[in-house]
């Protein structure tokens, strides 16, 4: 499913001409607000560093990560010599120049024969270990990211931090769409929306849970809803008389979700193939909130389909 993804305004393309002052945004908690907005300002950061005079010299800031380890070690808790030697197996003149330089910088202060960082140090401690952990996602979501990042203004990565990254190879193409299919059979309940098919329609074992045994409802463009019924006519209308499924549409949607009992995925769709190239998903309760918050909009600008589907 196309994953962790914020859209400026929390749904939609930029293909859609709607006014952003008639998305319905349910309310987020604060954490959540803040990563969004911190999703909305990164394309501006660049200008507002260079309106401030705000740049470091990017030696510099090199230079602040390559001391990620023993900024990491200090943030645990303060530590003599001995003790930074053994936690990071380096030299003493090595961690004689790493004090120096971190002194320098006014991160770090020796009192009482031990090295503690100031409070700028935590924070900048902090950001390191923060990039760290972005980077690290990015890269592990990178087929997703080239996937629906071209579609969408937006995109918050920290929740997925320890997202589990499933992704299609040649000897196994499917290998995204099965760890979907599994927690779909995992899961009592599913919601979700998506620009194809949530799974190809040869593959009778997710429509056999969708039909009879998840309770699910789907928002997916008419033509999608359309083509499920046309290959399952009886099973689809059976669904739904039963409330075991419920469909609704929208003209356009920007990629694909799906939330689970316990985990929220993002699935990634090869435009010409419509194949799932990769697959997020985790159980972090920001992700589920931040789901839960873009299935909302979503819904509140589709359209249900009352009862039986025309075949």
């Amino acid at each position: 499913m196309p994953a962790y993804a914020e859209l400026v305004n929390d749904m939609g393309s930029p293909e859609d001409d709607r006014s952003a002052d008639h998305v319905f945004k349910p309310p987020a908690s604060p954490i959540l607000e803040a990563v969004l907005q911190n999703a909305r300002n990164q394309q501006y950061l660049g200008t507002r560093l260079d309106a401030a005079g705000n740049r470091i010299d990017p030696d510099r800031l090199s230079d602040i990560v390559r001391h990620g380890p023993v900024l990491e070690a200090l943030r645990e808790e303060p530590r003599d010599r001995r003790e930074i030697e053994a936690q990071l197996d380096v030299s003493r003149a090595t961690s004689h120049r790493l004090m120096k330089w971190l002194g320098e910088q006014g991160f770090v202060e020796k009192v009482d024969g031990r090295f503690q960082l100031t409070g700028r140090g935590e924070a900048v401690t902090d950001e390191v270990l923060r990039f760290e952990a972005n980077v690290s996602t990015a890269h592990r979501m990178g087929p997703l990211l080239d996937a629906i990042c071209p579609h969408h203004a937006e995109f918050a990565i920290e929740p997925m931090v320890d997202a589990t990254v499933t992704v299609a190879e040649p000897s196994d193409p499917y290998r995204p769409v099965e760890r979907f299919i599994s927690l779909v059979n995992e899961s009592e309940t599913f919601r979700g929306f998506n620009t194809t098919h949530m799974a190809p329609l040869s593959i009778g074992e997710f429509y056999q849970q969708l039909f009879d045994a998840t309770e699910s409802e789907i928002v997916y463009t008419p033509q999608v809803v359309e083509k499920l019924v046309d290959t399952y006519p009886n099973r689809t209308n059976e669904a739904i008389d039963r409330g075991q499924l419920t469909l609704r549409t929208r003209e356009k949607l920007p990629y694909g979700l799906a939330i689970f009992d316990d985990r929220v995925g993002i699935g990634g769709y090869d435009d010409e193939t419509g194949l799932m190239q990769a697959f997020v998903d985790t159980d972090s309760s920001l992700a589920r909130e931040w789901a839960d918050r873009v299935y909302a909009s979503v819904k509140a600008d589709s359209t249900p389909l009352d009862g039986r589907v025309d075949q």
